[in-house]
C-alpha cells in the first residue's frame, strides 16, 4: 500500500518544510488537488505551485484535477512536474482524448469517480488508464466523513478489472481515508490511500505513516512507480 497524503491539508505557509518532513517521515508520493471554482465550488491552486515545489524534492507527484474540460491544464501541469494525473469522469466531454494525451507525454495517466458514479462505464478506456480513483466522499472540501460504500465499490471494481484482464491498474481512494478504514480498504483491493486532515492533523509525520501503514499489514501487491518516465 501506498501512502499519498494531500497537500491540501498541509501547511500553507511552510509548503517547502512540509514537503522535506514527509521525505524524512518515508513517504513517498503526494497528492496535489487542483480545483477550478467550476467542477467544484472550491479554488484551490495551479500549475505554479508544482514548479515552485519540484526542484525541493524527489515525491512522485500525483495531480487530482478536479476541473472542466482538463484538456485545456494537461501540458502546464506535466511542465510543472506532474507524475499522474487524474481527470474526472464527470468533467471530460472526451476523456479518452485527455487519457492518451497524458500517455503521449510519457505519464500516469488516471480515471477519478464521483461517489455516485458507475464504474462500469470505464469498461471502452481500459486501456488508457494506469490508474482509477474513487472519491469516497464528494469532491471539492477536505474533512469530509468517509461513505462506507466505498469499500463495497473497491471490491466491485477490483473483480471487475481483473474479470476484463486489467490486474495491473492500481486502485486510488480519496476522502475520509484514516488508519481506522485503512486495513478495510486495502482488503478490498485498493493500492493507494490519499490522505488529507487526518494525516497531517496527526504530527509528527513518520509516526502518523507508520499508523496507516500497520493497519494495511502488508496487504496489496502495489510497490508504486518511480519518477521517471515510463
Amino acid at each position: 500500500m501506498i501512502l499519498s497524503p494531500s497537500l491540501l491539508s498541509a501547511d500553507f505557509a511552510n509548503l517547502e518544510k512540509e514537503v522535506l518532513a514527509l521525505e524524512e517521515a518515508g513517504v513517498r508520493w503526494l497528492h496535489l488537488d487542483v480545483m477550478d471554482g467550476l467542477f467544484v465550488p472550491n479554488i484551490t491552486f495551479g500549475p505554479c505551485l508544482l514548479s515552485s515545489l519540484r526542484p525541493k524534492t524527489s515525491l512522485f507527484f500525483d495531480v487530482h484535477l478536479m476541473v472542466q474540460d482538463p484538456l485545456r491544464f494537461i501540458d502546464a501541469f506535466i511542465d510543472a512536474g506532474a507524475d499522474l494525473l487524474a481527470i474526472h469522469w464527470e468533467a471530460d466531454r472526451h476523456p479518452k482524448k485527455t487519457l492518451d494525451a497524458i500517455k503521449e507525454r510519457n505519464k500516469r495517466a488516471a480515471i477519478a469517480l464521483n461517489p455516485g458514479t458507475d464504474f462500469t462505464a470505464l469498461t471502452w478506456l481500459l486501456d488508457s488508464l494506469d490508474a482509477i480513483l474513487l472519491m469516497s466522499v464528494n469532491p471539492g472540501f477536505s474533512g469530509q466523513a468517509f461513505i462506507s460504500s466505498t469499500i463495497a465499490k473497491v471490491a466491485a471494481l477490483r473483480r471487475f478489472l481483473d474479470v476484463h484482464g486489467y490486474p495491473d491498474i492500481a486502485l486510488l481512494v480519496d476522502g475520509g481515508v484514516c488508519p481506522e478504514n485503512t486495513q478495510l480498504l486495502c482488503q478490498a483491493g485498493a493500492d493507494v490511500l490519499v490522505s488529507g486532515s487526518a494525516f497531517f492533523s496527526h504530527p509528527p509525520y513518520a509516526s502518523r505513516h507508520q499508523d496507516f501503514l500497520r493497519c494495511a499489514q502488508g496487504l496489496g501487491r502495489f510497490t508504486g512507480w518511480s519518477r521517471e518516465a515510463k
